[in-house]
């Protein structure tokens, strides 16, 4: 039940999160809604997945093109970041913008 209740709340706060605008020649009502429902899906599977953490990465979703971007504390999560997010319906290309920096100690 924590894993479903973490997903739900992470995935209504990239909601929040995203604004809504939408700005003339950028993108249709339905492109946007499409668009957050692809980003709310990949922060989502953050969520639920014991590598990556949701909450040190941004996911925002135009016309199928998924950028993430934040922070990993290794190589290893960012990859697993972007293998989760090209595996989300409607994605077609993934930007991966995240920063490699170890947790200090």
């Amino acid at each position: 039940m924590k894993p479903i209740l973490v997903a739900t709340l992470v995935a209504l706060g990239a909601l929040a999160t995203t604004g809504c605008a939408v700005t003339s020649g950028q993108s249709t009502v339905g492109q946007y809604v499409d668009d957050a429902t692809v980003a709310t899906r990949v922060k989502a599977r953050f969520a639920e997945d014991s590598q990556v953490s949701a909450m040190r990465i941004q996911v925002e979703a135009l016309k199928g093109t998924v950028q993430l971007a934040g922070f990993a504390t290794s190589q290893a999560e960012k990859d697993r970041a972007g293998q989760i997010a090209r595996a989300v319906p409607d994605v077609k290309e993934v930007r991966n913008n995240i920063i490699v920096k170890p947790a200090s100690n």
